[in-house]
């Protein structure tokens, strides 16, 4: 198999990651893809972005108020 952050995983399809990555492992090579895509259009100054890995995406939320989403207009 292929460890990945101390865990091991199976060869083949690894659908996602305790890191939120989808790979590929081999006996050869892993590739690996992130399964999230950070914000990068936002209201900086008063949003900030907080990683959530259970949905395995960037949350951007004020940043006065954790509870309120903000807008984000785009991701990379």
């Amino acid at each position: 198999g292929c460890v990945i952050d101390g865990k091991l995983y199976p060869f083949g399809e690894i659908a996602r990651t305790e890191d939120c990555f989808q790979c590929s492992c081999s006996p050869r090579a892993m590739r690996c893809c992130s399964l999230f895509h950070t914000p990068t259009g936002y209201d900086k100054e008063n949003c900030k972005i907080v990683f959530n890995k259970e949905s395995c995406n960037y949350d951007v939320v004020d940043k006065n108020n954790p509870s309120k989403e903000c807008v984000a207009y785009s991701r990379m």
